[in-house]
């Protein structure tokens, strides 16, 4: 039986753990992918404590944690959390912070550390975490106190905890956003405190200040000069207008002002890929009608976009016809891939907003015969690929998930391979924050973690995974998180028995040498590049049985004839459900221009 007295003494003392956790649901957290381990022990019990305020989600490897965080942070307008312990649960976290900072997601990682008194004396399971992670992370917090062994001095590092959280959530979400690490010491998680926190402190981050900068109406002025005296206007606009919330200020001014839209693998979504002035994506494996729209502009309008090398190839001759307006938050990217004519540090829904607001109907740029030329371009060069009988290349597969699942506004997550950009290319999406691709740093194992992420954020909603059979083994240990919190993913394997995109290299760059790309039995004669197909009947792994193993629903389907029916049943299950589609390795993602190449270089056949 509890007294008064107690009940008033458990509500007043607070261990460390418990600050942070407390922070973390003031930060209107919700949910945290956590893996324990011997010095995030504490961390757990508190989240255990609070489990009806933040729920947590035990993934199955901590990288999954990272990319399930993702999934919340890329779908929503709250920040993921993910924690891991020390020493290996905290590296495992490393590939999922990369991702997030070169995408530009916003993130908060937490990990344990052992206690501060052996910090640096090889202790078990003990690595210099932040150290580890400076440059792959926007921020990182190191939690100690300045003399561990004094009272005092450790009291004051926990009444310092909600500051701390605060400013990392802060500056995860933004500016340009990106992942922040917290790591936190064992013995300060015990340690306790009595009486008040103050759990909406003041922030201290002198040297941040990412406030929304107002453009001066001259430089508005300037680009409407351009956009009216321009005859090849073209928006190329990426993941920077969705992170921003600016698709619906975009998607106004594309309209008013009748200029073709293209966008970047991150920024799918941004505009309506049904609509008739969508040049869907540009880059290497992009759309004709993009790439040479591009090429062929006598004004490119840069919205959030950073000139990756997957969409300019030869830099020298990218877009080198025309004026380049670049619009960007972050300053570090105006000139450093491409120069620009003119230059704008702002946020782009800002931008819009303003430019939206100054723009009128006799600033249309006249743009007719460029459509003509680009509408030629749209039927001479549409995506295709050839229908091999009643075998299921992937591209079918997708674009008849796409048409079944119309009107749904799925979630899409996808691996890294071939699979992603048949994805990229044949699934539609009219709206932001529905695509989640790993980008940037091309992860392989992204897509079923996301997916899962996206449906503890979306619970209602339909999220579907399309992944590899290459790219789903890295994390597939997953499934089990699906099954056991009752996420229902649903999970479009697209199985060619290869590494796709490695192999597609292979074929067009290297006389079709097999190295180490086909992923069954060593002495196959497939693993040399001398098979002939006939292996289909042997796939290996068995996915469905993986699956079912996991309690997860599965089913095999190879003949287009029964697609759409396998599709059907497993859009309509009540959980997770995994359909392995065999498809021909033979196919290759195309378009495709060759790194470092030019629109000349492109190959459609």
């Amino acid at each position: 039986m509890s007294t008064a007295t107690e009940q008033t003494t458990k509500t007043a003392t607070r261990t460390g753990a418990e600050i942070l956790v407390e922070s973390l649901i003031r930060q209107n957290a919700e949910t945290v992918f956590a893996y324990p381990g011997g010095a995030s022990m504490p961390l757990h019990q508190a989240l255990r404590k609070h489990r009806d305020r933040i729920r947590t989600i035990l993934p199955r490897h901590e990288q999954g944690g990272g990319f399930a965080a993702q999934g919340v942070s890329r779908t929503s307008d709250r920040v993921g959390v993910c924690m891991a312990t020390s020493g290996p649960g905290a590296t495992n976290l490393v590939t999922a912070l990369a991702d997030a900072k070169l995408d530009s997601v916003p993130m908060v990682a937490i990990t344990g550390q052992v206690p501060q008194t052996v910090i640096g004396s090889d202790a078990f399971q003990e690595t210099p975490i932040v150290s580890v992670c400076q440059q792959i992370t926007k921020h990182h917090y190191l939690i100690t106190a300045p003399d561990p062994h004094c009272t005092e001095s450790i009291e004051e590092t926990l009444r310092s905890i909600p500051r701390i959280v605060k400013e990392a959530f802060f500056i995860a979400r933004t500016g340009r956003p990106g992942p922040v690490l917290i790591d936190f010491p064992k013995n300060i998680q015990l340690a306790s405190i009595d009486g008040d926190i103050d759990f909406d402190p003041p922030t201290y981050l002198p040297g941040y200040r990412p406030e929304l900068r107002v453009v001066a109406d001259e430089q508005i002025k300037q680009v409407i000069a351009q956009i009216r005296r321009a005859k090849k206007p073209v928006l190329y606009v990426g993941g920077g207008v969705i992170s921003s919330g600016a698709a619906e200020e975009l998607t106004k001014f594309a309209k008013r002002a009748n200029i073709p839209v293209t966008m970047t693998l991150m920024g799918l979504g941004a505009f309506p890929a049904d609509d008739d002035q969508s040049l869907h994506m540009l880059g290497m494996h992009g759309t004709v009608y993009a790439n040479y729209a591009v090429n062929e502009s006598d004004l490119l309008l840069a919205f959030g976009v950073r000139f990756d090398d997957r969409v300019t190839g030869k830099l020298a001759e990218f877009a080198k016809h025309g004026k380049i307006v670049h619009v960007d938050i972050d300053p570090s990217e105006v000139h450093k891939n491409k120069a620009a004519h003119i230059p704008i540090i702002a946020d782009v829904k800002v931008f819009l907003q303003q430019l939206n607001a100054l723009f009128t109907d006799d600033d249309k740029p006249q743009t007719d015969e460029w459509w003509t030329e680009i509408n030629a371009w749209k039927q001479q060069y549409p995506l295709t690929y050839q229908e091999p009988g009643d075998a299921i290349p992937p591209q079918h597969a997708i674009s008849e998930l796409c048409r079944l699942t119309q009107g749904r506004d799925p979630y899409v997550a996808v691996g890294v391979g071939q699979h992603q950009m048949f994805s990229a290319q044949y699934f539609r999406f009219n709206k932001p924050r529905h695509w989640l691709s790993s980008s940037g740093l091309g992860t392989m194992g992204f897509g079923l973690p996301a997916a899962m992420g996206v449906q503890a954020a979306h619970p209602d909603d339909l999220v579907i995974d399309i992944d590899g059979d290459g790219s789903i083994l890295m994390n597939i240990q997953e499934l089990a998180t699906l099954n056991c919190e009752r996420l229902p993913v649903k999970i479009l394997l697209l199985n060619n028995q290869h590494l796709g995109m490695v192999m597609q290299w292979e074929d067009r760059f290297m006389e079709g040498r097999r190295a180490h790309t086909y992923l069954g039995p060593v002495d196959h004669p497939e693993a040399l590049g001398e098979g002939d197909g006939s292996h289909y009947e042997d796939t290996y792994p068995d996915f469905v049985m993986i699956a079912e193993g996991f309690g997860v629903k599965a089913a095999h389907v190879r003949s287009k004839a029964l697609l759409e029916d396998a599709l059907t049943e497993m859009i309509n299950h009540d959980g997770p459900y995994l359909l392995d589609v065999i498809c021909p390795y033979q196919e290759h993602v195309l378009p495709m221009i060759p790194s470092g190449g030019t629109v000349r270089d492109i190959i459609v056949e």
